[in-house]
């Protein structure tokens, strides 16, 4: 019916299956002199999606989420994983061989401190880690008596057999019509903000810095257009960026040398040392550079100035032309998941659909638009109880049939070059519980109160998080992951600084976009998601005293009013009603008719008064 271009369903290697590579890794170690080692699921930039062949967390646990941290010792092994993975990583890994613990609350440092024994040496990969990461194994190692050693090459690599090469994913250039200012200007702001910190130069340790910097992308990792890569920006003088010149055509290479020396990656370390010689100040994120790197600097002399990467802030407010872009690749997504969803309505309650056909689908209609590059992350898609594993991703093992009574959950994002989305809705399959209402509409009252939020210039993701919590909370209810993320232009789609969590502390700026994605999730039972992207925009108050900011909804895809109950308020229903009838003016013209059809009842006026049940 459908074929996925983007998405794969094979199985991951996992349980009992991996048990050697465990052994294996236990033998190196010995054979290092080491009692331990940290395995983490990163690279050296600390970035979400990476190369297969830095999926070294994956390989050696059989745990596929986006955040984890494996610890091996002599004779424990332990995977620390957040809330949104303790379902997903008991299902993936061989519980007699390893323990899943958590990564926030206790972190694993304080797991170590009890089970390292003094004179223990613990080994770590400095260019996997943060400085600041590094300091946290060292204090727990050094309250257990023990000692952390950098190691010179990584022992998981050392038995990787297979592992796969690294990527080389080709270089283009994101033209001023997509990017909106060019690479001369960008430079001139970041070096403001090295004038502003006192530093002599920059490192830009995350890829997406340099490809915002230098209006480029690439295909090194999935389903972000990332051209791994590093670049020095000194306050005077020419940049330079470190790239394997294998990604670079003559027109990509031709373009870069306009703006900065290009060079191979293995020459970043003797550049970053000639500066350091001189004993310069040189600018590290906290986020992204790795430990290594600061052991560089150090050691030639320099001086490492921890902080913010500049590039972040600047990257997260997006200019006129990319607001632009996103209004216009969000129209575009709309009238795919127009499609989209009025087919699960008409085909899934038949049961013949299962969660595979659901992914291949969506992502069919996407490509349709003509005009996407990628999905933003692979789908989920869970119905039933698949649908309560937060960052589920279906496999032809765990692949579930959609039955009448279900809940079906579907997150998903496009790259399209003027924009990224992310959308998550819920949909019910036949009659809906009088529980499953419930829920749904608490989470749907707090997706509005993000949505409706007034609030001062300056305020921050924690101060609005608790308006999406609030009728959760009401009912003993919660969710374990942060109420929005920041989204990137052509980028990634989970961008930082800016955030809507308890973690959030960066200041919302206008012209950033996150997501708004308040959920509840029943084990075993059902997942309920309802996520929209928000601009953020000037709110217009008579009278106010201060500036004010607001929210402009990006997504338009109907909200299954099946699944509210009558607890719903007049002004909420008032704002359900003008988004849908926003909905329907944007997307009914570019849709067929019997698409439109169903639109035109999907996003329908309701009446607070006769309209819900139960």
């Amino acid at each position: 019916m459908f074929e996925a271009h983007f998405q794969t369903f094979d199985d991951p290697e996992g349980g009992v299956a991996l048990s050697a590579r465990l052994a294996a890794l236990r033998e190196e170690l010995a054979r290092r002199k080491l009692n331990g080692f940290v395995v983490p699921r990163a690279d050296a930039q600390q970035n979400e999606y990476v190369a297969a062949s830095e999926e070294r967390l994956a390989w050696l646990t059989g745990f596929t989420g986006s955040a984890g941290l494996a610890i091996v010792l002599n004779h424990e092994a332990a995977l620390f994983v957040d809330g949104r993975y303790t379902l997903q990583a008991a299902q993936q890994i061989d519980a007699g061989a390893w323990r899943v613990e958590s990564l926030i609350d206790p972190p694993p440092e304080s797991w170590l401190t009890d089970h390292l024994a003094a004179g223990d040496r613990l080994g770590f990969d400095p260019w996997l880690h943060t400085s600041a990461a590094a300091e946290r194994l060292a204090a727990a190692c050094a309250r257990a008596g023990a000692e952390l050693v950098a190691v010179d090459s990584n022992p998981v690599d050392a038995i990787w057999h297979e592992r796969p090469a690294e990527p080389l994913g080709a270089v283009t250039i994101h033209d001023t019509t997509f990017a909106g200012v060019g690479t001369d200007e960008k430079l001139a702001q970041i070096r403001e903000e090295e004038a502003r910190l006192g530093v002599d130069a920059l490192v830009l340790s995350d890829s997406h810095a340099v490809a915002w910097t230098f209006n480029i992308r690439g295909a090194d990792v999935s389903h972000t257009p990332l051209p791994l890569s590093y670049a020095l920006v000194p306050k005077q003088g020419r940049p330079t960026i470190f790239m394997d010149h294998r990604k670079l055509s003559n027109v990509a290479r031709d373009y870069l040398e306009r703006f900065a020396d290009v060079a191979e990656p293995d020459q970043m370390t003797a550049r970053i040392v000639q500066l350091a010689h001189q004993g310069a100040s040189i600018a590290l994120d906290s986020a992204t550079a790795a430990d290594a790197l600061s052991r560089i600097v150090r050691d030639a002399g320099g001086k490492p100035v921890r902080g913010s990467d500049p590039v972040s802030l600047l990257k997260a407010v997006k200019n006129p032309v990319e607001i632009t872009g996103s209004r216009s690749a969000h129209q575009r997504d709309a009238v795919a998941l127009a499609r989209f969803l009025a087919f699960i309505d008409r085909e899934a309650p038949s049961g013949r659909l299962t969660e595979i056909d659901v992914v291949e689908a969506l992502e069919t209609f996407r490509r349709e638009t003509g005009a996407l590059r990628d999905v933003s992350f692979p789908t989920i898609a869970g119905t039933g109880p698949n649908g309560a594993i937060v960052h589920y991703r279906v496999t032809r093992k765990s692949n579930r049939r959609i039955v009448p009574g279900d809940l079906l959950l579907v997150d998903s994002g496009a790259q399209y070059q003027d924009g990224t989305t992310d959308v998550t809705r819920t949909i019910a399959i036949g009659e809906p519980t009088q529980e499953m209402r419930d829920r749904f509409t608490r989470v749907l009252r707090g997706h509005i109160a993000i949505a409706r939020a007034v609030f001062p210039d300056g305020t921050t993701g924690a101060q609005l998080d608790t308006l999406a919590r609030q009728f959760l909370w009401q009912a003993g209810l919660d969710f374990e992951h942060g109420t929005g993320h920041g989204v990137g232009s052509y980028l990634s789609v989970h961008e930082g600084p800016a955030r809507i969590s308890r973690l959030g502390t960066t200041p919302l700026r206008r012209g950033m976009i996150l997501s708004n994605e308040p959920g509840y999730y029943k084990t075993d039972a059902f997942g309920i998601r309802i996520e929209n992207l928000e601009l953020v925009v000037a709110a217009e108050i008579a009278g106010a005293e201060k500036p004010m900011n607001a929210f402009e909804t990006l997504t338009l895809a109907p909200l299954d009013r099946r699944l509210i109950d009558r607890r719903i308020s007049k002004k909420e229903v008032k704002w359900l009603n003008d988004y849908h009838e926003r909905v329907r003016r944007e997307v009914r013209p570019h849709v067929d008719e019997a698409t439109g059809a169903w639109l035109d009842a999907a996003t329908a006026p309701i009446a607070y008064e006769d309209h819900f049940p139960g």
